[in-house]
Parts: C-alpha cells; structure tokens; sequence
C-alpha cells in the first residue's frame, strides 16, 4: 500500500452540509460553527458559496459570513464560486480559496448549473482569468464521477478527460465527486488511476457521500493510491439539492476514525471536532 504520511482534510458543512437544510440558519450561528470548526484544526473549511440567493436560500448571507469569520492562521477559508459575478462578489470579500464546479453528465450539468458541460468548461476559463492575475487558488470539483442520477454510470475516462481539460486549463487542484454515493471501492480506485494520468495524485482531491454505507470503504481504497486531500462534513450532513436521493456526504468523524487508526497525521482533534458537530445538530430541522 502507498498511504500517505499525512492527509488534508476540507471540511465541507457550514456550506455542502448546510445548503439543503429547509430552516434557514441564523447568519451568526453559522459564524460560531465555523469558529468551532476552526478551532478543532481543520486546515480548509469551505464557508460557503457566492450563489444566486434565490436558488439557494440558505447561503444568501454568504458575504456576511465571509467577512465576520475570524482569521486563524494556518486555516483557509474557501467558497464555491458558480460563475464570473459570484467570483468577484468573493473576492470583494477578500476570499482567496474558491471552487468552481463541473460534471461528468449533460443531464446533470444542465440541472446543476444550467448550462451544457462545455458551457461550464468556458466559465471557469472566464474565471481562471481573473484568478490568475490575483494569485487565487482555484480548485475544481467534477459531480457524479462514480454515477449520475440520470445517466447511470459515468465510465472512469469521461472523469479523466475532463480532468485534464480543467488541469491544463490552470486548476490548482481537481476534486472528483461521488455526487449520490454509488461508488464502491474497485470503481473508486479505477477512478483515481485514470485521472492520475493527467493529473499529479497530490493534486487530487475525493469528494464522496455514503448513501450505501460505502464513503470509508472508498476512501481507504483510494489512500492506497497515494490520495491525501479528502472532504468530509461533520455528522455526515448534506446533500446535492439536484441529485434526488442522495444522501450526506461521508462523516467527518468516521474519516478521523480511519486515518487515526491507519496513523496518518491530520492535525485536527476529534473530541473538538465532536463538539462543532453537537453544537450544529440543535439547529438542523
């Protein structure tokens, strides 16, 4: 086995975990869970994502949260940007982490983002352009890389190519998305082994939910290919609100179980992390 020595950890929930919550949550209780996060060590914490506020009410106080969150040192705060105004909306906010998103599936990408997958290659150039010039890290999350809730599977290489596209494009990092949690682990690791074709393996990142008990399963299987950038949400929370029946991303905690148990480093404290998950859970509906 490759494991790494150390894994980061990008902590998704005030943002992917938050988003499909039906009651909003007050503006300064996802600042004071962010806070927590931050003071269990998590290296990245996506806060939340300059979207149109009409399609994701939960995040319409995303620049508020951006800019009440308190600075720590060693601890990055990103958001998911969709689009060219979403990013200077950031920016103007002084967010200097962001994500920008594609998929594998037409289907999907016209549900998600409104626009064809090619479409959605053209905004991120849109976007890298003015990344590039003020020295923004900009990382690139593919939805439905193990299987699209249209379209079924999505074999390894359609991932690949559009790997490539986005990393030769200027990407900082590429994310591959189990967006509805059909991954097992011989899926997961045919995954990583055509992306890494075009892509260094430190410069990928998995993002999976566990909607069939599978997240660690797959995790473990990809961590023996070297992979060291992992997401995770605190008590599993969240969702796709475009992909019907997928069920929260892989829980933090579990993950923590894992690489402690395997010894890799992650610099974050599990009890500490426990106690941002309890402190979410009382304003979850």
């Amino acid at each position: 086995m490759n494991l790494p020595k150390t894994v980061t950890i990008t902590e998704v929930s005030p943002r992917d975990g938050l988003q499909n919550e039906k009651k909003f949550i007050p503006t300064e209780i996802k600042i004071q869970f962010i806070e927590l996060l931050a003071q269990a060590g998590f290296p990245i914490i996506e806060a939340t994502a300059f979207v149109n506020p009409k399609k994701i009410p939960m995040l319409a106080d995303h620049a508020e949260v951006f800019q009440k969150i308190t600075p720590h040192k060693n601890i990055i705060y990103s958001a998911l940007i969709p689009n060219e105004q979403g990013l200077l909306n950031a920016i103007a906010c002084g967010c200097e982490h962001i994500t920008v998103i594609t998929a594998t599936s037409e289907t999907f990408a016209q549900k998600n983002m409104n626009c064809s997958i090619d479409e959605s290659l053209q905004r991120i150039e849109a976007i890298l352009k003015i990344t590039k010039a003020k020295n923004i890290f900009v990382r690139a999350d593919i939805s439905c890389t193990l299987g699209c809730p249209y379209e079924g599977f999505i074999a390894p290489e359609i991932t690949a190519n559009i790997a490539k596209k986005l990393f030769d494009m200027g990407c900082d990092e590429i994310a591959v998305a189990d967006t509805i949690g059909t991954g097992t682990p011989l899926k997961a690791q045919a995954l990583i082994q055509a992306v890494k074709k075009y892509v260094p393996i430190e410069k990928i990142a998995i993002h999976f939910h566990d909607t069939y008990g599978q997240a660690i399963a797959n995790i473990f299987a990809c961590l023996q290919l070297g992979i060291s950038k992992i997401d995770s949400s605190i008590g599993g929370i969240g969702g796709c609100p475009y992909a019907k029946g997928a069920t929260g991303n892989v829980a933090t905690e579990s993950v923590l179980y894992l690489l402690n148990e395997l010894n890799i480093e992650t610099g974050i404290d599990l009890d500490k992390a426990k106690k941002a998950r309890e402190f979410i859970r009382k304003f979850l509906s």
